[in-house]
């Protein structure tokens, strides 16, 4: 039987081979649009994580960056709160239980600002690592508080705790340091005054290195050149 022949014979199979055909290219098709589908979808989830990820990368490295300047500010302004008392030395003697490190509050501020001080980098860029991050925070804060305890505790007794003859002292000192001050005082005068609040305050109030230099320094015309001349010489 030669090939039309059985075709002629058997036309009736073309229905059902025809249909099944169909019903398989049917199905492919349809799963390769499913699968298509798919994979686009995927493309979009892809994309919307890469892109996401990148977002919030940018979105944690904008707050980071905030963070490490608002406590590097905080640092800043604890320091310059010191700095009022460690370059006044009549400010020193009005509260001298910040400069007493028999005092607990003062000792723990101390210990705290130098804590703080050696966690500060010099370069800002290291604190973009949280661990170190919330490592100076932590000290800054710490700073902060101890700092904010020691001067209410200092504002409150002021120089309570000392004698009545301590006091006067004290008062003697600061007379005598506003003389050693006074740019309109002679040479020998300031160098005097200066002398005589240091003996003053000798065992009273400790004045750190850094204030008894600055104060030195701001007066050091008139402590250590000699006295000016005359125009003619004298």
């Amino acid at each position: 039987m030669d090939f039309y022949e059985f075709i002629g014979n058997y036309w009736w199979l073309v229905f059902p081979i025809g249909g099944a055909l169909g019903g398989s290219v049917s199905a492919f098709m349809r799963n390769a649009r499913k699968w298509d589908e798919r994979r686009r979808e995927d493309k979009i989830e892809l994309a919307r994580i890469k892109y996401g990820a990148r977002a919030a990368a940018a979105e944690q490295a904008r707050v980071t960056q905030g963070e490490i300047e608002r406590t590097l500010a905080r640092h800043r302004a604890v320091n310059r709160r010191w700095l009022d008392y460690e370059l006044d030395v009549a400010k020193l003697i009005d509260f001298p239980l910040m400069t007493d490190m028999r005092e607990p509050l003062t000792l723990d501020f101390h210990r705290a600002k130098r804590d703080a001080d050696a966690l500060r980098p010099d370069d800002a860029a290291e604190l973009e690592d949280p661990g170190r991050l919330t490592e100076y925070r932590d000290a800054v804060r710490h700073f902060e508080t101890t700092f904010d305890l020691a001067e209410q505790e200092a504002r409150r007794r002021r120089t309570s705790d000392f004698t009545v003859v301590e006091q006067q002292a004290l008062t003697r000192a600061k007379k005598f340091i506003a003389l050693a001050d006074d740019p309109a005082a002679t040479h020998a005068e300031r160098q005097s005054a200066y002398k005589r609040a240091m003996r003053e305050l000798e065992g009273l109030v400790v004045l750190p290195t850094a204030t008894t230099d600055a104060f030195e320094q701001r007066i050091a015309g008139a402590i250590d050149a000699p006295p000016r001349k005359d125009p003619d010489g004298r």
